[in-house]
């Protein structure tokens, strides 16, 4: 991916506004860390939020403990901070604009997925479906690629045996709670790879579930998922950023729905004739999958 910003500007100190939970997942964090290494002089400002993984973020972390514009103002004067790169559903447009009256040299860019009204110096989109007509002022709106993984550029290239028949993803903390519906859906003679995290508040249950399955291999805090995707003939994925991740190993896939903000890429895909679930059905699954 081509630099975004030139030398001078990197070494500016710039802070990730972002979270991470059992309830919110940990897609924001995690493209956040890719967009990262961009810059040189990075921190995160992060709630302590149940099944967080601030512990897992390679820069300095500082805890706060609400959203108040306030709090985190007291933080940007502390560090100084010269970019504020916001990645929360949670901090509005009205947050955004009490942090720019109070610090009027204080870059703000925003990640946005649903074209939501901002106050800031610079959106940024990197979904496949982004749309640029879609924001109301275009001027400031940068489409870029994918945001992809290292690990994903590198296992790319090693050709594996496919060990597994799919590949299921239900996100980080899977809030719906449908990876053991989805197993037991799949055929006993198919074999799985399940991958989620320990922000996963159903995690035990998933544990309890997968213990006696010879078929079914569950990965936590896997640090090694693209090769999981390597060996897997085929994908169960929600419409998230993961989406970029399996296109870009070229898996083929089944999109399933699981929160609002995903309806866009729900729509890119199902426009391009993507097999795509608008929730989780069995029978409609059985059908996709043909099985």
């Amino acid at each position: 991916m081509n630099r975004l910003y030139q030398k001078n500007q990197k070494k500016s100190i710039v802070l990730f506004r972002s979270d991470s939970s059992s309830s919110i997942g940990l897609g924001h964090i995690m493209r956040d860390l890719v967009y990262a290494k961009e810059f040189d002089d990075v921190h995160f400002a992060c709630q302590n939020l149940k099944g967080n993984i601030n512990d897992k973020i390679p820069y300095p972390v500082h805890i706060l403990k609400s959203n108040e514009p306030e709090e985190l103002m007291k933080l940007i004067t502390t560090l100084h901070v010269d970019i504020l790169i916001i990645d929360h559903y949670g901090i509005n447009h009205k947050e955004e604009k009490k942090l720019k009256i109070k610090n009027p040299k204080l870059k703000i860019i925003a990640f946005d997925d649903d074209y939501r009204e901002h106050f800031c110096d610079e959106i940024i989109n990197h979904n496949i479906s982004a749309d640029i007509t879609k924001y109301k002022n275009q001027n400031i709106v940068k489409i870029i690629p994918p945001l992809i993984r290292d690990e994903f550029k590198i296992e790319k290239k090693i050709q594996r045996k496919k060990i597994y028949d799919v590949f299921v993803a239900m996100g980080g903390a899977d809030n719906r709670n449908i990876n053991i519906p989805i197993l037991k859906t799949l055929p006993k003679s198919l074999h799985a790879a399940l991958v989620t995290t320990s922000a996963n508040a159903n995690l035990d249950e998933l544990k309890a579930y997968t213990k006696d399955k010879k078929n079914i291999s569950l990965h936590v805090d896997s640090k090694e998922i693209a090769k999981l995707m390597n060996q897997s003939r085929f994908a169960i994925i929600t419409p998230s950023v993961i989406v970029h991740e399996v296109l870009f190993m070229g898996l083929d896939f089944l999109a399933i729905k699981t929160t609002s903000n995903q309806g866009d890429i729900l729509m890119y895909l199902k426009q391009r004739k993507y097999p795509t679930l608008e929730c989780w059905n069995e029978t409609k699954l059985k059908q996709c999958m043909k099985i």
